[in-house]
């Protein structure tokens, strides 16, 4: 890869940007923009639930629509969520307002990973719609982008039975039962397989692979009992296809989230949140041989603390982007609940005047 080469004027910013290149003005996303800060968005799902908004085609293209109308991001992103795959293989889970996903049925033994595992990956045919949908109306100058949550996140989930603080028991099935945590998480990275390849085959033109969980880990650990179920999730990507590994607290693992990243794709692309700047995990790949464009990493604490604040924090971010081969901004994790919607607007603006 060769740094700080310049954009193509066919490519989109934000594909430039993540393939190594450097764009006239900084392209621009960010985490959860489809979805809960917009009124259209509570307007568009009012009469139905979290997940079976994702499996509606037309009303998940409408939602992942909205906020490239309303901010003028430079990609969407399908709207979707992680336990999208686990309904698809019918798997008891709901979405909980205020709590998040909670498994009807806990998956603890080496039995419950058997009867579990047994279940082939369902219909994806919906979210390759929905994309399709997607692609149809914003055309080529506005890509999507595709993502799915990690094997360790969801099989958290599914060990724990709902969200967790520590996640102790996901962690402790890797080291008591090495077996079957292998064989769960295999199973989960085949279903993120099958989401990710519905969703490129809908048209997305990158995706994202996102462990929420995985900062709970050590570097051995992550290693050990992670990482190959991630690159596996990733596999039957085209290498030409970016990817973007992005994890939350998980700064100590970023060598290893690269060379993640490395291994499914030619474009590799590493997500970071905002406990650290840009140029100092820049640093820490090229120390390591793995220089790679990164995305990131406004504090979303920073969009509740007035413009002035927030516009100077988004212009240090893009300072220290430069140090990387291409820089995607984004926040350092998904855009909150009560995120007033004209303040990303403005937001926007101001990443695109730097």
């Amino acid at each position: 890869m060769t740094e700080h080469s310049t954009q193509t004027e066919a490519t989109p910013p934000i594909l430039a940007a993540l393939t190594g290149h450097r764009t006239a003005h900084p392209p621009v996303w960010f985490m959860r923009q489809a979805g809960r800060s917009l009124p259209e968005y509570r307007a568009a799902r009012a009469d139905t639930t979290m997940l079976e908004s994702c499996l509606d085609p037309e009303l998940a293209a409408e939602i992942t629509c909205q906020p490239v109308r309303r901010h003028g991001v430079d990609a969407a992103v399908l709207y979707s969520d992680i336990m999208v795959p686990l309904v698809l293989a019918e798997v008891g889970v709901r979405i909980e307002p205020g709590v998040g996903p909670v498994l009807d049925e806990p998956v603890r033994t080496a039995a419950e990973v058997d009867a579990l595992t047994s279940r082939a990956p369902g219909d994806t045919a919906a979210i390759t719609r929905a994309a399709r949908l997607v692609v149809a109306e914003l055309g080529d100058a506005t890509p999507l982008l595709g993502f799915a949550g990690a094997p360790f996140t969801i099989a958290a989930y599914l060990v724990e039975g709902g969200p967790s603080r520590d996640h102790l028991a996901a962690r402790a099935m890797m080291h008591a039962d090495p077996d079957s945590w292998a064989r769960l998480m295999a199973w989960v990275a085949d279903l993120d397989a099958a989401f990710l390849a519905a969703q490129v085959s809908g048209g997305a033109g990158a995706v994202q692979l996102f462990d929420s969980w995985a900062g709970s880990l050590s570097a051995r650990d992550y290693t050990r009992f992670v990482a190959p179920h991630s690159v596996r999730a990733l596999a039957g990507l085209d290498r030409s296809t970016p990817v973007i590994h992005f994890g939350v607290n998980a700064n100590h693992l970023a060598v290893a989230f690269a060379q993640v990243a490395s291994a499914a794709s030619d474009h590799p692309v590493l997500g970071v949140d905002h406990r650290v700047p840009l140029d100092q995990v820049h640093q820490t790949l090229s120390a390591a041989g793995a220089a790679m464009p990164l995305q990131g990493n406004i504090n979303p604490a920073m969009l509740f603390a007035g413009q002035q604040a927030l516009h100077g924090e988004a212009r240090e971010v893009v300072e220290a982007g430069r140090a990387a081969p291409g820089h995607v901004v984004n926040l350092g994790h998904g855009v909150p609940a009560t995120t007033e919607p004209d303040t990303l607007t403005r937001l926007v603006e101001f990443v695109h005047s730097l």
